[in-house]
This record gives structure tokens, sequence and C-alpha cells, in this order.
């Protein structure tokens, strides 16, 4: 009987195989019948890639690996690449060189005060377009997280910063990229942007991602659009301010988690090149942190027929170092940031650190090792400053030890630092909590030229300012501004603006003041600290101030990074940006312990009062009869003895 079965079994094995063989010579002679298809498996036709894409899901066959389909989904291709891609048989060309180019720069100056003040520049040049209606899917240098809010959001310029401290103007000279106590973001919209309020919601929702700050929080409340002040600093002469949106967080804390996802913007993160010295627990230990993104568009070259778009990344910090090295004044890369450098950035074309020696001529001063024979001489801030330069792209600057550590030994004091030309600012004056004034000083040391400043006010909705009292005195005289824009609030749904052009008499303080009430706000608007008190952004102030320092408008010529973002047309004369303080303003604060109270004593009547009717209405009662004394209950008992009836 198992001999019988096997035989049964193996029969069948062997019909099942030639079955199969029959069905494989079946289809070999079926292909070749029919002619032979050069498309590739895996090919698309360039007329399906090229139609629109719709909503719905792709159909993925069997004979595609699903893990093909979902890189297809994501990696589409463009229209130049479907239209470029070579057809079977040909020869392949190579892929075309990527036209991006990476930058880094690191400044030293050191301050007059004894401080230290370290600018890292960092700009990424992409020679694309965003905003013609090409989606751009490969990127090498520039951010794809970046390049794709861009593109979706159909963004012209944009401007965000982060700010730990307050820059202090008068002690450490004017920075090269100013910047608000908290958080500042300023975007330009193409002009093809239907729904600016609801692009500009949406994006600050991303951003608020993409960076790990509370930028979420800006809404109506805290938005403005500024119609002189905030002009585009990339191409195109744009004067529509309804694609403008600016807002400002004066209380918003910079910490490690804003700084990481800013150094992987980079493109070797913090891994190579300057980025290394960027330790979290080094620059926060500082007197001041700003970390900031710039993207615009800029020209190509000379000619400026083609645009390229420019992704600025800068970080300013400035050090204590006298105050922590315990009366010195000497400083050094590995004494401000615990590292040292060892090579540049493999992805840059350029790499350089730059040392602030103007003030240091002959060496007079101080001692700057190891030396650099290398000599630069830049405009910066209507200033001619000169620099000793290392190229790290140089192996020969890092010498046999493989590592640059800059050290400064000084030799005698430095003399007084030049007072900058524009300096202001503002404090809120007056008593109670229903009234009071707010006060802007705009300071202009130059000895004999007035220029104008361009004032923009920014003031949240619950101070009503009182415009009728606005006044703008100079030299204990009347300043009337040649051009005034106010835009009153709305309770809960705008601030106040106030943008003025006022001119500066030479050599005067000139004084704007105007009073304000102070609002009731429901319980629920109040933060969780309401003691602590409101903050209020930093007024705004740019001008032309005055300068005797030639100044070179073609960006396309190579100079300092740090030099060379802020436009200029007048040779007589330098863009400047200033900031004021945020203000810190009380409102009226009920006593939120109030309502602890009337529950403590609404609960204590309540179960007083009730609780007594209630047992009241509940209980029963019954009679009872007063038990007999002591000598009737003996007398009972002596009587239940002897057999007699008890009383």
């Amino acid at each position: 009987m198992a001999a019988r079965f096997s035989a049964t079994f193996l029969l069948a094995c062997v019909a099942l195989s030639s079955l199969q063989v029959y069905h494989v010579s079946g289809d070999l002679d079926q292909a070749k019948r029919e002619p032979e298809s050069f498309t590739e498996p895996n090919e698309v036709p360039v007329d399906e890639k090229l139609e629109k894409p719709s909503n719905e899901p792709p159909i993925v066959s069997d004979s595609k690996p699903i893990e093909e389909a979902q890189d297809d989904r994501q990696w589409q291709a463009t229209e130049e690449e479907a239209m470029a891609k070579p057809e079977p048989g040909e020869d392949t060309a190579p892929p075309p060189p990527f036209k991006d180019e990476f930058k880094e720069e690191l400044v030293i100056r050191p301050l007059q005060s004894g401080d230290i003040y370290a600018s890292f520049q960092f700009s990424t040049l992409w020679d694309t377009d965003f905003v013609q209606g090409k989606r751009v899917s490969h990127y090498h240098l520039f951010p794809k997280s970046l390049g794709q809010v861009i593109s979706k959001f159909s963004i012209r310029e944009l401007h965000i910063s982060f700010t730990q401290g307050f820059w202090r103007t008068m002690q450490w000279g004017q920075p090269f990229l100013p910047s608000p106590p908290g958080a500042e973001l300023w975007v330009w919209f193409q002009d093809t942007v239907t729904d600016v309020d609801g692009a500009w919601k949406e994006l600050t929702n991303v951003l608020s991602g993409i960076f790990c700050a509370s930028l979420n929080f800006i809404d109506s409340t805290n938005t403005v659009q500024p119609t002189a002040s905030f002009k585009p600093l990339g191409l195109g002469n744009v004067t529509d301010s309804r694609f403008l949106r600016y807002a400002m967080l004066p209380r918003e804390i910079v910490c490690t988690e804003n700084l990481t996802p800013w150094k992987k913007l980079l493109p070797c993160g913090s891994k190579a090149g300057l980025a290394v010295l960027l330790k979290s627990e080094k620059l926060f230990h500082s007197s001041f942190h700003s970390e900031a993104v710039h993207i615009r568009p800029v020209c190509q070259d000379a000619e400026c027929k083609e645009p390229s778009w420019e992704l600025r990344q800068t970080l300013n910090v400035v050090f204590d170092v006298y105050t922590s090295g315990q009366g010195k004044k000497e400083w050094s890369l590995f004494k401000m940031f615990s590292r040292t450098l060892t090579e540049a950035c493999p992805l840059s074309s350029s790499s350089k650190v730059y040392v602030d020696v103007t003030d240091n001529p002959e060496g007079e001063l101080f001692d700057l090792l190891p030396v650099s024979p290398l000599l630069d001489q830049a405009v910066v801030l209507g200033d001619r400053r000169t620099y000793v330069v290392y190229d790290l792209t140089n192996r020969d600057t890092f010498g046999s030890t493989r590592s640059l550590n800059l050290l400064v030994r000084w030799k005698a004091d430095g003399g007084e630092m030049m007072r900058p030309l524009l300096h202001s600012e503002r404090y809120v004056a007056g008593f109670g909590l229903q009234t009071g004034e707010i006060h802007t000083l705009i300071y202009n040391y130059h000895p004999y030229r007035a220029y104008p400043v361009l004032l923009m006010e920014t003031v949240p909705w619950y101070l009503r300012l009182y415009i009728h009292t606005l006044t703008v005195t100079s030299k204990s005289k009347e300043n009337k501004p040649s051009y005034i824009h106010y835009q009153p609030s709305k309770d809960r749904l705008r601030p106040h603006l106030l943008e003025m052009l006022v001119q500066l008499p030479p050599n005067s303080v000139t004084e704007v003041t105007v009073q304000f009430e102070r609002a009731l706000l429901k319980w629920t608007e109040y933060t969780p600290d309401p003691n602590h008190g409101f903050y209020v952004g930093s007024s705004v102030i740019s001008a032309l101030v005055p300068s005797m320092v030639a100044m070179d408008t073609n960006n396309t010529q190579e100079r300092p990074l740090f030099s060379s973002f802020f436009p200029c047309k007048e040779e007589s004369s330098y863009f400047a940006r200033v900031y004021t303080e945020p203000l810190l303003v009380n409102l009226p604060t009920p006593d939120f312990s109030m309502p602890y109270n009337v529950i403590c004593l609404t609960c204590t009547v309540v179960a007083v009062g009730y609780g007594s009717f209630y047992n009241l209405l509940t209980r029963t009662f019954q009679v009872e009869e007063p038990s007999p004394g002591l000598a009737k209950r003996l007398a009972n008992i002596i009587r239940r003895w002897r057999g007699v009836p008890e009383l």
C-alpha cells in the first residue's frame, strides 16, 4: 500500500513539472513572435511625467517594486529633467554640476569694553528659481526644508532672528546685522499670492516646527503691515505693502533647541568648518547671542540678467572674557568656544577668519598669534576697517599642529571707542495703572550734519494710544514730522502701527512722546504670571547715516560677507537699523486668589446652612420616656426578688 502511494505521488510531481515547462515554452514562443520592447521596466514615458499630477494615489503594478514606487512619489523629476532623459541605447551624459556655492566666515572684533564680538556668516548661493512654476526636487547645499517653504508659500524674501539679550550700542558700537530681543519675523510674499493672511498664518506654524520656536503665537494681534519700513533687501523694488507682514515676540526665549535646527541647515552641519565652534554651553553663557536666517534673491553676475537665491545664516555672540578671565583681556578660540579649528568645511568654496586690527596697526596694543601675512580692508558701517585674514582652505594656516587657535595678548589699554552716530532709547513714564506715557529718545551725534530717520512703533491693542498727544521735540523746539502713517488698533484684532519720518538736527536729542491708557483684559487673557508685566516690542529706527567713506554698490565683487548685506545707494551715507529696548508694562491685574477665597466661603455656607436644613427635613423623631432614677431601679430589683409587682 505504501509503495503504491509513493508511485502515485511521484507520477503527480512529474506531470506538474511537465505542465510548468509547457507554459514557460509557450511564453517564450509568444515573446519571440512579439517585437522587442525598448522600454525599461521602471521607466515612465515623458508625456506621463509632464501631465499634471492628480489627487488620486498612483497604482503600482506587480512588476514594479513598492520601494521604487514610493521613491517616485517622493522624488518627482522637474520638467527639464524629464525632457533631458536620454533614450535607451544612447550614451548617458554625466549629470550637470550643481549651480550652488557655500561660503563661511568668522569675524572677531575686540571691543573697548573688554568684551569680544564674534560674528559667524554662512552664505549658500544657488542659481535656481523657485517662483517660475518649476518644482525643484533635488537639493545639494541649499536646505530642502527651506526650499520647499519658499516654493509652497511663494516667498520673495524671508528674515527671521532669535536673540537673547540686548545689544549695548554705546558700549559695543553697531553690530553687523542688528536684531531685537526675542523673535522677529518679516516676510515679503510674491504678488501672485491671493490670501496673504492665510499664507502668513500657515507659514508661521511651519517655521515654528522647523526652528522649534513659539512662532505659532504670531497672529493678527501682533502682526502689522509697514508701509515705509522694511523694504526688500534683494532684487526688485516692491512698494505694495499688502504683501509684507512683520511680527515680533519680545518674550521669546532662545535656547539649545533653537540652535540645533539652525546648525542642521548648514551643509556640513556642526561636524566640520567654522560650525565646530558653535558649542551650546559656551554660546549661551555670553552677554549677547543672536542667530538669524535671511533668504533673498540676488544677482547671478554683474549684468544681473538671472536671479539667484541666497541663504544667509548669521550668528552673533559677545563674550565677557574680561570678567570671566579675572580682569585679563586676553582671549583665544579655545577660551571662548572650548574648541579649535582643524579644517574647513569640505563643501565650502571659501572659509576665512577675520580679526579686526584697525586699532592696532603697528601691534602696540596687542599681539595676535599665529601671525598671518594676509590683510584685508573693508568698509563696514561707514568706517574703513583693517582685518587679518586666516584662510582655512590653505593647509599652511594650521601649521604643524594641524590646529588653529588664535591667541591675543594685550600690551596696553586701548583708546576710547568712537561713539556711534545714531543711538536710541525708550522707556515708560507715569504713575498708577490707568494712564502712562511712552518716551522714545533718538540721538544724533554727528557734529554738523542733519539726516532723516524713519521711526516705526508697534504697540499692542491693550495700550490705547491717544494719538492727539503725540509730540516730537528737538533742542526744546517742536520738530514736525514730514511723514506720518498711523493705523489704529482694534481690540483683540490688531495692534497700533505708527510710522514717522523725522529730521534729526546735528548733535541733538529728539524726543517722541505719546500718552496711552491701559485696557482691562478678560481674566482668560492674562498670562500665567500677570504680575510680571506685559512686554511691548522694540521700536525700529531706519536711517541713512552720513559717512565719509564711499560705498561700492556692486554686489558681485569679492568682499567679506559681513560687509555686503544692506544695499546702499548714496556714497556719502550707509544704511543703519537700530532697535530700542522692549518695554515692560504693568496692567490692572485682578486678585487671582480671590476666587479661591470665594469658593472656600461658599462651601462653608452651603455645608452649614444647607446641611442643617437637610437634616431637619430628613431626620425621624421618636418620643422616648425618661429613664427611672437609681432608687426606683433598686426598689424594682428587690421587689422582683420578693415576687412583688414592680413600682
